[in-house]
């Protein structure tokens, strides 16, 4: 069966239309975008959990949970939160892994070296 030009360019037309109108997944998260929305619990960790975490850190963490929108996100979060918990000491890690708590939020796997993030919802 053969199309005349014009079939072919209303067929073509038509197919353009349609990848146009499809939605787009704009970026997956990326280590970056997990890491700077934290960068404000620096103070709270390295000092021990002192005083707890203060706004400006609890607003990161609400922010970085609410960015992570699909299981791939989630994985990806946990597996960057993961990587730096491999170099850092196990109180740091501790004090990390309570954040989403201390400010009211709650992440599907635990902060920690041993985290199977393939396993992540």
């Amino acid at each position: 069966m053969s199309l005349s030009g014009g079939r072919v360019a209303m067929a073509l037309l038509v197919a353009m239309a349609l990848l146009a109108a499809a939605p787009r997944r704009t970026s997956a998260i990326t280590c970056s975008d997990v890491y700077t929305p934290l960068y404000p619990c620096l103070g709270y960790i390295q000092g021990g959990g002192a005083g707890g975490p203060d706004a400006s850190c609890c607003s990161g963490v609400r922010s970085l949970v609410a960015a992570a929108k699909t299981a791939a996100d989630r994985r990806t979060t946990c597996g960057c939160l993961k990587s730096v918990a491999a170099g850092v000491s196990s109180q740091y890690i501790a004090l990390a892994g309570g954040l989403p708590a201390k400010c009211g939020v709650n992440i599907p796997y635990k902060i920690s070296t041993s985290t199977d993030c393939a396993k992540v919802k």
